[in-house]
């Protein structure tokens, strides 16, 4: 499993596992649970999550794949915006920990800005790294002036991350928060590599995938994972899903396959609002 540092100097697998959706049906928790064991045996011990997620049945979810497993996963959860005040984020936390079984969670992000001060919710993530509730935070969905504003507020130089929306279809990243992100040195997760299955029919990209013998999924995911510091949480709910998944890792686009795939999905030619779904 190819891997990327962060900023402390640890580093994680640039293919994870996201839970966007689970938590939502109880028949298919079984399946779930299972996914994410299969995951594990891969290496993609990467795991993300959010409170906002099944309103905290994703995170319950985790919880119990996870148990007696916890020290083999770098769990990743969020604090919404409506509770990103000093008081609660620490709240929220400790009920994230609750419903995940932990003591800690590995990196714990702002989901989005909200109205809430910057400097109360990073004041709030220091206190839960001095606590021993996270071991490092980050932010989700900041484009590149947000996170310049963010430089600014005291204690930021902790930030471990930014989880943003990026995948063929959501190029915009490319023209200048990526570039940002590369300067100074931080890290990217992308989430929805895929787009929720929307670009999987594409004509293009399945014959990218025919050349190479993998799914579309597997190809886009492969084109997600080209560049270097960024790492990917596709969601899969079965465990012949995270092995269709895992493959995108043998795959090498190659400079025709780029191209083809440029044409037939643009990038960007000037900036563009940050995306999120």
């Amino acid at each position: 499993m190819r891997r990327i540092t962060l900023p402390s100097g640890e580093s994680i697998p640039v293919l994870g596992q996201g839970t966007w959706g689970w938590g939502e049906d109880p028949g298919r928790r079984g399946d779930e649970v299972a996914a994410l064991h299969a995951g594990l045996e891969l290496g993609m011990t990467l795991v993300d999550t959010a409170e906002m997620y099944a309103d905290g049945g994703a995170e319950e979810v985790v919880g119990e794949a996870l148990a007696g497993r916890r020290d083999e996963a770098f769990v990743v959860s969020k604090v919404r915006p409506s509770q990103a005040s000093r008081s609660g984020t620490i709240a929220a936390c400790e009920r994230s920990l609750e419903r995940l079984g932990t003591d800690r969670i590995d990196l714990y992000l702002l989901h989005w800005q909200g109205r809430y001060p910057l400097q109360d919710t990073v004041a709030a993530f220091q206190q839960l790294v001095a606590d021993g509730k996270i071991r490092y935070w980050g932010v989700s969905n900041f484009d590149h002036l947000a996170l310049a504003d963010l430089r600014d507020v005291p204690g930021s130089s902790g930030l471990a991350t930014n989880q943003v929306l990026y995948n063929l279809s959501r190029r915009g990243p490319e023209y200048d928060l990526l570039p940002w992100c590369t300067d100074h040195q931080l890290p990217v997760m992308a989430y929805s590599p895929i787009e929720q299955g929307r670009i999987l029919h594409d004509a293009t990209l399945n014959d990218v995938a025919a050349g190479h013998s993998v799914s579309p999924a597997a190809a886009a995911l492969a084109w997600v994972l080209r560049r270097d510091s960024l790492c990917t949480i596709p969601k899969a709910s079965s465990p012949q899903h995270v092995r269709d998944n895992a493959t995108a890792l043998e795959v090498e686009l190659t400079r025709e396959d780029l191209d083809a795939l440029d044409r037939a999905f643009p990038p960007p030619s000037g900036p563009r609002r940050l995306e999120m779904l």
